[in-house]
């Protein structure tokens, strides 16, 4: 796999595992985490090369630097962005809406939205036309989930940004949903996140670009793609 990937959020969970399996498939990997130690202990543990920064996505200057850091690490600027980081302010299941501070709203929503459209938004410039950038969701986007609170909402938002990008923007830019994954955000509940990472690299290396624009990718359609 040629070109430069961009993974957010990459030192645990979904993100990690993506990292790794681009890093094992070739491609050149740029990660980055609000955590310096995890990102240096990430980049040193990737095979093939690999390079990385502490970067908040909630701070778009900081993406900016990490876009521009990624243009430079490869010579065709940045060709893979998965915006993966997020956070979730509580337990799944016990965050009902009407009780969640407008803190932990502010924070949700300026990380999990605001900081795919900085992802995105700052990668653009860098991009080929035939560049992919991939935006991490799951059902709580579309069906009511009981103390999902916030999460759910900046979910829905980030599938409305990949729907915008992807009529705004030459490049493909879609969403993948592996269901339900074990992370620190599902509670350790949930398929492994190695097998969740094969979603993402057929995403973003192999599914027809017209299948993943505008749209969200499964682990059905995968399946359907590589039987």
């Amino acid at each position: 796999m040629d070109g430069t990937a961009v993974v957010t959020g990459a030192t645990r969970g979904i993100g990690r595992a993506v990292a790794e399996a681009l890093a094992e498939a070739g491609a050149r990997v740029v990660v980055c985490a609000r955590d310096a130690d995890a990102v240096e202990e990430t980049v040193d543990a990737l095979p093939g090369e690999a390079t990385g920064m502490r970067a908040d996505v909630r701070d778009e200057f900081d993406v900016e630097r990490l876009m521009e850091t990624a243009a430079r690490f490869g010579p065709g600027g940045v060709d893979y962005v998965v915006a993966n980081a997020a956070v979730l302010h509580g337990e799944p299941g016990q965050m009902p809406l009407p009780a969640e501070s407008y803190a932990a709203f502010d924070d949700t929503m300026r990380t999990n939205v605001r900081g795919v459209l900085a992802a995105a938004k700052e990668a653009l410039p860098h991009m080929p036309a035939e560049g992919r950038i991939v935006v991490p969701t799951g059902s709580v986007a579309r069906e009511a989930m009981r103390g999902m609170g916030t999460y759910a909402v900046s979910k829905a938002a980030a599938e409305a940004i990949a729907r915008g990008l992807a009529v705004d923007c030459e490049q493909t830019v879609g969403c993948v949903d592996p269901y339900r994954v074990a992370t620190d955000l599902s509670g350790g509940q949930g398929r492994d996140p190695a097998d969740a990472a094969e979603l993402f690299l057929w995403a973003l290396r192999d599914a027809p670009a017209d299948q993943l624009d505008g749209a969200i990718l499964s682990p059905e359609d995968h399946e359907a793609a590589t039987a």
